[in-house]
């Protein structure tokens, strides 16, 4: 970093700017307590999901098995664990697969599902068909389509919020318009078109293009813009996840409390879903939930927000990092306004990583245990090492009193993407993936 930058940023971690995987302690953590207070409340979405499960089911075949529900499995990664951090003392990892959830393969479902769930309700409503105990399977008879297809949905994204909330959209016959940088991943786009979403292109990178579509939608009264920077029925959709979570842990005998506690390592893009789900865990859990973030070393957009203070906006930019990585997902240059003074006290953290990590490591994943994650997904993967071996990890569980407990703890690596990946996008990454571990091996 220059001098001036440092002059500017003194409170930035030493190898930021010089893109160094490095594992940042958050200073703020707990001042404010463990459960934001006079935030909103998750049971809005949980209570949303619940009635709206029916027609969800009848619109979308794929959720039929879990009765309209949106969810994934918690899958224990044993094998994995064992070739990166064998012994007892590193507890139990389990995967939260969000790659496999129906409809969408992403996190970004949980979101788009919530916000434009809302949406229709709030048309329906206003429409005359729908009342607080109507049967929302009202919302797909073709007199209520015939409304809802009026209106547009348009979004900013690298991919996966836009096929979310594109296939939910067409799914009850809303329009959707996807805003993506000129540079995102051209299989995505293709993909986006196939399932009848247009896509606009901008110059410039994601939050550009999300502030070319927010301006557009701003003009047309029929375009709904949903917002990854503001939304608060997105943060909501993705903080209901915790409860699904909490369910799965509970059926898998693993408690949550001061002898067990729960570390959960959660990529970072824009910072709402991995910010929802975190916010909805401190709820459940308090201080018994370490949350981190994982965040490419070229795009720490999180990370620098958080170090440099919550009062002004700061971007990777302004730090000197270009903000380009081939986590795609995940390469966003300012974090979100509305999640980073929430995570000021509930996040205990963030590691960075780069390409030869997480490329190495999704190729590992499914040598080890037959399960396929998209690159940027696999940026989670390394979190419980960091927080196990490294001096910085250490030095946070020596100062919350964890050492004794860790081998009782569960760290759950939430995995973002990927069952949608087009198969020779997959054999390029698997290639990658390999050559990656195969040269560390050799090392």
């Amino acid at each position: 970093m220059s001098e001036t930058q440092t002059d500017r940023y003194p409170d930035l971690p030493e190898g930021v700017a010089q893109r160094q995987p490095l594992l940042w302690l958050n200073p703020g953590y707990g001042a404010g307590g463990h459960r934001a207070a006079g935030a909103p409340d998750p049971a809005v979405a949980e209570a949303r999901f619940a009635r709206c499960a029916a027609l969800l089911e009848d619109v979308f075949p794929e959720l039929q098995a879990s009765v309209g529900r949106l969810e994934s499995p918690l899958t224990a990664i044993p094998h994995f664990k064992d070739l990166i951090f064998p012994g007892e003392s590193a507890g139990t990892w389990l995967l939260k697969r969000d790659d496999a959830l129906p409809v969408a393969g992403s996190v970004k479902a949980r979101g788009g599902f919530h916000e434009v769930l809302s949406l229709v309700e709030q048309i329906g409503t206003e429409a005359g068909f729908l009342q607080d105990d109507t049967d929302r399977r009202v919302l797909a008879d073709p007199r209520v389509r015939a409304i809802l297809g009026r209106h547009t949905l348009a979004v900013g994204s690298t991919g996966n919020l836009g096929l979310g909330i594109g296939l939910i959209g067409a799914g009850l016959g809303l329009r959707a318009v996807v805003h993506m940088s000129a540079d995102a991943k051209e299989w995505k786009k293709q993909r986006l078109r196939k399932h009848g979403i247009d896509v606009v292109e901008h110059s410039g990178d994601y939050a550009a293009a999300v502030a070319a579509g927010r301006a557009i939608a701003q003009a047309d009264p029929m375009m709904h813009f949903i917002d990854d920077e503001h939304s608060e029925a997105l943060f909501l959709g993705y903080a209901a996840a915790a409860h699904e979570l909490q369910v799965q842990l509970r059926a898998a005998g693993r408690p949550v409390d001061a002898e067990h506690p729960l570390f959960v390592y959660l990529p970072c893009g824009v910072g709402g879903a991995p910010g929802g789900i975190l916010y909805g865990l401190k709820r459940l859990f308090g201080r018994h939930v370490h949350g981190f973030f994982v965040e490419p070393t070229a795009s720490p957009c999180m990370l620098v927000q958080l170090a440099c203070g919550v009062q002004h906006p700061v971007s990777v930019y302004d730090v000197g990092l270009d903000n380009r990585t081939e986590a795609d997902g995940l390469a966003v240059g300012l974090a979100s306004p509305l999640v980073a003074p929430l995570m000021k006290s509930l996040l205990s953290g963030v590691f960075t990583t780069d390409e030869p990590i997480f490329y190495g490591d999704a190729w590992r994943l499914e040598a080890a245990e037959s399960i396929y994650v998209e690159p940027s997904a696999a940026t989670g993967l390394r979190g419980p090492t960091w927080v196990l071996s490294s001096p910085m990890g250490q030095a946070y569980l020596r100062r919350h009193g964890l050492e004794t407990v860790m081998s009782r703890a569960s760290h759950v690596i939430w995995s973002t993407g990927g069952s949608l990946v087009p198969e020779d996008i997959r054999r390029e990454f698997r290639e990658r993936g390999s050559r990656v571990a195969s040269s560390s091996a050799a090392e």
